[in-house]
């Protein structure tokens, strides 16, 4: 037998909590001193407690929890709704990361206004290039609706390319469109170089993307949620030197390391000359 004291630390919960599950009757002690009130618990009784604090943290109220406990859950069935409340929660803590660099990159931006941009902008033209792509619709062109598009775009594109033998021969592509539908929302292709010709019975498309006669280019290195600092300082450059866009950039994928912190992509944006007012 324990001491409630000496139990709470083996459970690693408080004397407190342990009186309140008394209390509302989820966890009563084994045995109550009728002359002290002292209350004590057996080992065994570790098991419930688990059960209690587990069911707890998946979000149930303590009632609930009651009734879930009463109806014998069996150990896989809680493993189960345990495993299924971590990836929630992984995700969670994945989507709450991307806004966090999202929200940097605009403090990056703003901060950036009024200066002479530090990112090295170059003109160039850009030759044609064959893909192998898959394309979808994203709401917006901003990084947290493109982000989760390309994502599972490109490892279904690698997938595929690996079941029909197709080695890929340069650097990843991704461009995007208007979507017909509008409102705000583009198609995103996602797109890796490739050597390949189309044929029947493949299920990725084989594109050539056209030549850009003058595109202003920059390197944008780390998360492609931080890219709006750095597309930002290409629309000043591009302004300030009398050019304006012509459509929206191509992205090259240089460096794609699993650390994002370390991807290397270039922006390709087609320009023309502008013309005076």
């Amino acid at each position: 037998m324990y001491t409630i004291g000496d139990f709470a630390k083996h459970g690693r919960v408080s004397v407190r909590m342990l009186r309140h599950y008394d209390a509302v009757g989820l966890l009563r002690p084994a045995r109550v001193d009728p002359a002290s009130g002292y209350r004590s618990y057996e080992a065994h009784q570790l098991t419930r407690l688990n059960r209690i604090i587990a069911l707890k943290d998946l979000g149930f109220t303590l009632q609930q929890v009651g009734a879930i406990l009463d109806q014998r859950v069996s150990t896989e069935e809680l493993q189960g709704m345990l495993r299924l409340r971590r990836a929630e929660l992984a995700a969670d803590m994945a989507a709450a990361t991307a806004r966090l660099a999202q929200v940097e990159a605009r403090l990056r931006a703003i901060d950036s206004e009024g200066h002479m941009p530090a990112t090295d902008v170059v003109l160039k033209t850009v030759p044609a290039v064959r893909i192998a792509e898959l394309s979808a619709v994203a709401a917006s062109y901003g990084p947290e609706d493109i982000g989760p598009v390309l994502t599972p775009l490109y490892d279904e594109l690698f997938r595929r390319l690996a079941a029909a033998g197709i080695t890929p021969t340069g650097p990843g592509v991704a461009w995007y469109e208007d979507a017909p539908q509008g409102d705000g929302a583009v198609i995103a292709h996602a797109g890796v170089t490739v050597a390949a010709e189309p044929r029947d019975g493949l299920d990725v498309d084989i594109v050539d993307l056209p030549p850009i006669g003058t595109a202003a280019t920059a390197v944008h290195r780390g998360s492609m949620d931080q890219v709006v600092s750095t597309g930002q300082a290409m629309a000043r450059w591009i302004d300030a030197n009398g050019y304006r866009s012509a459509g929206y950039a191509r992205e090259i994928y240089l460096e794609c390391p699993e650390d994002k912190a370390g991807w290397v992509t270039e922006l390709q944006e087609p320009v023309v000359r502008g013309t005076s007012s």
